[in-house]
C-alpha cells in the first residue's frame, strides 16, 4: 500500500510517499501542466491513499484522483498546522506532516467531503446567488436615480407603473443613457433569475428531503436545498450546538477560570446558508406561533440584530430536526407537543401515589 501525503497548490504540489510494504520514501514536486499528475498516479500501484489540506482549487484534483478510483482524504487545514510544533513551513515539510498523520490513521483530521452531485447543486445556488447580488446593486443605483429626481416608489418602482415612470423622467442626456441601460440590464438579471428559480424549484421538487424542509412556513425552494446540499448527511451532527457551531452561528469565546468572554459570531461556516437562514427567519417569525413568541422575547432582551440571528439559528436547528428523524412540519409540531405536555406533567405532583386518606 503507498500513502501518499500531498502539498497541493494552485500550479503545483509536493509529495512525499512512502510504500508500507518495502519502506520506500519519496519526495517529489509535480507541475499541473498536461497531463503530469494524471500520469504520475495512474502508474502507482496497489492500494494508494492521497491526502491533502483542504483548499480552494482542490476540485480539479479530487476529480482526478476519483476517475483512478484512488482514495483521497482531506484534512482541516488549521488542525494539520497545529499538529507541527516547529515554526518552519515550507512545502516539502507540510507534505511530510500530512504523510506522517497519514501513517498515524487516528490523528489525520479529516471532514466530510460532499458528493459530486451535492457540488453540482451547491454550484448552482451560488450563482443564483451572485446574480441575485448583481441585480440587487443594480436596483440601488436605479433608486438612487429615481429618488434624485423626486420619484418616490419605494418597491413599488419593480412593477411595471414604476419603470414606467422611471422611463418618463426627463433627464440630462448622459443620465438618461445610464438610466436606459440599466433597465435593460434589470430585464436580462431578472430573466436569468427567474430561470435558476426554476431550476432550483425542480431540484428542490426532486429530493425527499428538500420536499420535507418545504413544509416549514417560511421556508422556499432555495433555503430548502441549500439545507440539504450544504448540512449533508444529518447523521453527522449528534447536537443542534454541533449544527450551529458548524455554520458559524455561535459566539466566539475566550474564557479562562470564572471568568467568561463571549464574542461575536464565528462565522467560520458556509456564509451563504447563514444568509437563506436569516432571511427566511423574517418569513417564518409571521406564521410559526412558538417561533414568533421566541423572536419576540429576544428582540426585547438583545434587541432586532441579536433577535433575527437567535431566531435563524433555532429555525435552521428546526430544519436539521426535520432532516434527521425525517419528518414534516406538522409531525415536527406534534413532537413538540407532546414533549410540552410531558414536561408539564413531570413538574407536577402525583397525587395517585401516596399514602391513602384517612
Amino acid at each position: 500500500m503507498k500513502i501518499v501525503g500531498c502539498d497541493l497548490h494552485a500550479r503545483q504540489q509536493t509529495i512525499a510517499m512512502v510504500d508500507t510494504e518495502t519502506g520506500e520514501f519519496t519526495e517529489k514536486t509535480l507541475c499541473h501542466e498536461g497531463n503530469a499528475v494524471r500520469e504520475f498516479y495512474a502508474a502507482l500501484e496497489g492500494p494508494v491513499v492521497v491526502g491533502i489540506e483542504a483548499t480552494g482549487a482542490m476540485q480539479w484534483f479530487l476529480e482526478v484522483l476519483e476517475e483512478l478510483g484512488i482514495e483521497c482524504r482531506v484534512g482541516h487545514p488549521a488542525k494539520i498546522r497545529a499538529a507541527e510544533t516547529r515554526k518552519q513551513k515550507h512545502d516539502r515539510r507540510n507534505a511530510r506532516l500530512v504523510l506522517d498523520l497519514l501513517v498515524m490513521e487516528d490523528r489525520f483530521p479529516q471532514i466530510w467531503m460532499p458528493s459530486t452531485e451535492q457540488r453540482d447543486l451547491r454550484t448552482l445556488l451560488r450563482d443564483r446567488h451572485q446574480w441575485v447580488k448583481m441585480r440587487a446593486r443594480l436596483q440601488h443605483t436605479l433608486q438612487a436615480i429615481a429618488l434624485n429626481h423626486a420619484l418616490r416608489q419605494g418597491h413599488a418602482l419593480w412593477s411595471a407603473a414604476g419603470q414606467s415612470a422611471l422611463q418618463a423622467l426627463p433627464l440630462p442626456p448622459y443620465t438618461s443613457q445610464r438610466r436606459t441601460e440599466l433597465q435593460s440590464l434589470y430585464v436580462q438579471l431578472q430573466k436569468r433569475i427567474q430561470e435558476l428559480d426554476k431550476e432550483v424549484e425542480a431540484q428542490a421538487r426532486q429530493r425527499p428531503q428538500a420536499r420535507r424542509l418545504l413544509t416549514h412556513p417560511g421556508v422556499g425552494a432555495v433555503t430548502a436545498l441549500a439545507t440539504e446540499v450544504f448540512l449533508g448527511d444529518p447523521s453527522r451532527f449528534a447536537t443542534g450546538n454541533q449544527v450551529a457551531s458548524y455554520i458559524g452561528m455561535i459566539p466566539c469565546e475566550h474564557s479562562s477560570g470564572k471568568r467568561q468572554r463571549l464574542g461575536k459570531l464565528t462565522k467560520e461556516g458556509n456564509s451563504l446558508l447563514r444568509y437563506l437562514w436569516t432571511e427566511a427567519t423574517m418569513h417564518a417569525v409571521r406564521k410559526d406561533p412558538e417561533l414568533k413568541r421566541f423572536y419576540r422575547r429576544k428582540l426585547i432582551q438583545k434587541g432586532m440584530g441579536k433577535a433575527r440571528i437567535a431566531a435563524a439559528r433555532k429555525l435552521g436547528i428546526r430544519l436539521w430536526i426535520m432532516m434527521r428523524d425525517q419528518i414534516d412540519y406538522e409531525e415536527f409540531c406534534r413532537r413538540g407537543k407532546l414533549r410540552q405536555k410531558g414536561e408539564a406533567h413531570a413538574g407536577m405532583p402525583d397525587f395517585n401515589s401516596g399514602p391513602a386518606r384517612q
